[in-house]
């Protein structure tokens, strides 16, 4: 056996065996990364090196920025104002307060940019209101955890900023723009589902719908709403660069929490910032530690292997779609969603480039493909927050889940072989010149 090979199942195996052992991710990144970096004899001085490079990125300062405006949000009163703004636009339907929870999650997740935030914020507000009104706990449960990831696609998603980073010369604007399209197919395919079990198990509707009650609810939820205009349009229309947009989100988000809401305190600020913190702590570690790790991968030839071999199957472009998207939803229920990004962009992507995708298209196909990730077992991070926030066992969840991870693959599989529905926005209003 070479010394190439040799080092790949060094760097591939003890990253396996710790995931199995449950070591933290970034840990078990690093450490795989130095076992390889001695076995082949290099200086570990290079491993700090390309740790400080990895994370002496600009477009990075836009992830700290968007968690603290997310978190800025959540806690100065936007979520119940949001919620009562779904109410008034959906609520009159059967089944009302799941279309609720769908659409809230539309501008919540918008907002956060995080699936977990998203069923931790909005999942204590409404699964007890659903629970009160007679919706199964599992239905209410599924309900949240599964619109939490239109948040993941809709923008500002740092998970996209990072994506940009790791793919090299993606426009952060045209990924956010990507990302509409497929975050509001996914919403109303949830929305169709949950209306037909809703008129399957005649849960209740809200009131009549009143035009000067949604216009009094959405003049009371707009300051909120402006912070993704602030980012969307900033971006798209090249005022501010994705960092910019993003601190002026926060400041504004700020402003309008301790201000116009007046519900963010300075108790409420501080631990606003631990949490932030600790995000960011977790996410930078990630990002640094998965820069030694690419480097290795790319050092030992490692993408080039992995597409040759997956080429060398087949040269039917539909077939390795299929074969991207199946490995991604795997890695996606054994992995944390920002290090399957740092680490599968640089070798999938140049196989997806291979069979004509855009590094857009394919960005946004494999955040949905994570996102569909987050609410699997075993890893999935919201389902144990979903979980967590109802009281329901994660194994009396997974039954009632599978229909409606069938319909979040569903939507995955049209916008994966319908590539216009992603394009369509970024060619429209940030076309690539040349």
């Amino acid at each position: 056996m070479d010394t190439n090979t040799t080092a790949v199942l060094i760097l591939v195996g003890s990253f396996a065996v710790m995931l199995i052992c449950r070591f933290p991710i970034a840990f078990a990144i690093g450490i795989s990364s130095v076992l390889t970096t001695m076995f082949l004899g290099l200086p570990l001085m290079q491993i700090a090196q390309l740790m400080v490079k990895g994370v002496n990125v600009f477009t990075l300062m836009a992830v700290p920025f968007f968690i603290i405006a997310g978190e800025l949000m959540g806690a100065g009163g936007i979520s119940k104002r949001l919620i009562a703004l779904s109410d008034a636009l959906v609520g009159w339907v059967r089944g009302g307060l799941a279309m609720v929870n769908i659409v809230a999650s539309l501008f919540f997740g918008g907002i956060s940019g995080s699936s977990t935030a998203d069923t931790a914020s909005l999942g204590t507000i409404l699964i007890p209101m659903m629970r009160d009104q007679g919706y199964d706990d599992e239905f209410s449960t599924n309900v949240t955890m599964c619109s939490s990831v239109e948040g993941l696609l809709l923008p500002p998603s740092h998970n996209m900023v990072m994506y940009a980073m790791v793919a090299g010369s993606v426009s952060v604007g045209r990924l956010f723009l990507g990302g509409i399209l497929p975050g509001l197919i996914l919403g109303f395919a949830l929305m169709i589902y949950s209306y037909v079990l809703s008129v399957k198990r005649n849960y209740p509707k809200g009131d009549a719908f009143s035009l000067r009650h949604a216009l009094l609810t959405l003049k009371d939820a707009i300051w909120g709403l402006i912070t993704v205009l602030i980012v969307v349009f900033g971006v798209v229309s090249g005022v501010f660069t994705a960092t910019e947009s993003a601190a002026i989100a926060v400041v504004w988000a700020m402003i309008v929490s301790a201000f116009v809401y007046k519900e963010l305190t300075l108790r409420k600020m501080w631990r606003l910032i631990e949490r932030s913190l600790g995000t960011l702590a977790i996410v930078m570690i990630l990002i640094s530690t998965s820069q030694v790790f690419g480097w290795l991968l790319t050092y030992l030839r490692l993408p080039e292997m992995v597409a040759s071999g997956i080429l060398g199957l087949t040269d039917n472009k539909i077939v390795i779609m299929m074969i991207l998207n199946l490995l991604m939803l795997f890695l996606g229920t054994i992995m944390d969603m920002s290090a399957i990004i740092l680490v599968a962009t640089p070798i999938l992507l140049p196989i997806a480039i291979e069979c004509g995708m855009d590094p857009v298209h394919f960005g946004v196909v494999m955040i949905l493909n994570l996102g569909i990730g987050l609410i699997t077992p075993p890893v999935g991070g919201t389902l144990f927050v979903g979980s967590a926030v109802s009281g329901v066992p994660i194994e009396k969840l997974i039954k009632t889940l599978l229909p409606f991870l069938a319909v979040m693959v569903i939507v995955l599989i049209i916008i994966t072989y319908v590539p216009g529905l992603i394009m369509f926005l970024p060619n429209l209003f940030l076309p690539v010149i040349g």
